[in-house]
């Protein structure tokens, strides 16, 4: 159960918040929506950040979503899982890769992930577990990435979503 409640699917007031977070995801609102929904200008801000997120940047979507779906492992988020495993499979993504992600820290030795794909795992689990990362681990996602615009951008993905998960574990939003 959430530990405040939902506010109604039915909702339409602030209109315009409303009507662009219902854009946004195709015409529905999602439990994390009704729950950021009880302070309207929050929901707002939310909205755009996450919409950059997902549809604004250079980055590859498979690399964004390997971040996300790790850090819902990491910090126990099945909704933010739920929610994001089928779009590392829509990225290109495997099944096998996304069921070696369950298990991050055998995951992180994988043969199933290229060396991009390791620097961002590395790099998520370290600013997901400890927030301060490695030099090493830095410098192995520079050289992955091909440029300083997709280093910021792998960055962000990892805090932003990290964001996303403590909030959808602290509230206990539950699965659609």
């Amino acid at each position: 159960m959430p530990r405040i409640p939902y506010q109604p699917e039915d909702l339409v007031e602030p209109a315009n918040i409303v009507s662009a977070i219902r854009t946004r995801r195709g015409g529905t609102l999602h439990h994390l929506d009704r729950m950021l929904l009880n302070s309207p200008p929050f929901a707002q801000g939310w909205n755009a950040h996450l919409g950059a997120v997902r549809t604004g940047l250079t980055l590859s979507g498979k690399l964004r979503e390997l971040a996300i779906c790790a850090i819902a492992v990491l910090n126990e988020a099945e909704y933010e899982w739920l929610q994001h495993a089928p779009v590392f499979l829509k990225e290109g993504g495997s099944q096998t890769q996304l069921d070696a992600l369950r298990k991050i820290d055998q995951a992180t030795g994988s043969t199933l992930f290229d060396a991009t794909e390791h620097a961002v795992l590395r790099l998520t689990v370290e600013m997901t577990r400890r927030v301060k990362v490695a030099d090493s681990t830095f410098a192995a996602v520079k050289a992955a990435l091909p440029n300083n615009q997709q280093v910021a951008e792998i960055v962000g993905v990892i805090a932003t979503y990290n964001m996303v998960s403590r909030y959808l574990v602290a509230l206990g939003i539950e699965e659609d």
